[in-house]
């Protein structure tokens, strides 16, 4: 059969019914579809620029403090994870992750905390809603200080 469709657009519909041998039956339609694509840039880079060790008094010395600065590039992230695993990036120690607020330029300063000495892989991975991106680095901390 052919008739108008019952969009607003006038352009006709054609809609056929075919038998089918298994007793059943197939319907054909043909027309406009629509549907809209939303394109977002997401964080397209992440660098750690510096690591940096926090020198601590002898009685604040139970845990090694090092800073990490980061960048990123494209949209600005939302939160961010830390994993610390051993040399290889193989087994994960310990996994930390905070939400954040950056306002401007994506370069932010992130504080972890290594409770005994020895090299270690780092994986800083910064995300918000659609996107995510990751750096690596290895680190070796010496009792409050690292390299």
């Amino acid at each position: 059969t052919a008739g108008p469709s019952s969009d607003s657009d006038s352009s006709p519909t054609v809609e056929s019914v075919a038998d089918n041998p298994d007793g059943g039956c197939h319907i054909y339609r043909n027309g406009y579809y629509e549907s809209s694509i939303a394109v977002v840039e997401g964080i397209l880079e992440v660098n750690i620029i510096q690591m940096t060790s926090i020198q601590m008094t002898e009685s604040q010395a139970e845990n090694s403090l090092v800073d990490f600065v980061v960048t990123c590039q494209g949209s600005l992230p939302t939160d961010v994870c830390t994993v610390v695993s051993d040399p290889t990036c193989q087994v994960s120690k310990s996994v930390v992750c905070d939400p954040i607020v950056v306002t401007d330029e994506c370069l932010l300063t992130i504080r972890r905390a290594f409770e005994e000495p020895g090299t270690y892989c780092i994986n800083i991975t910064l995300g918000d809603d659609t996107s995510q991106a990751l750096a690596s680095a290895l680190i070796s901390v010496n009792g409050g200080e690292s390299t």
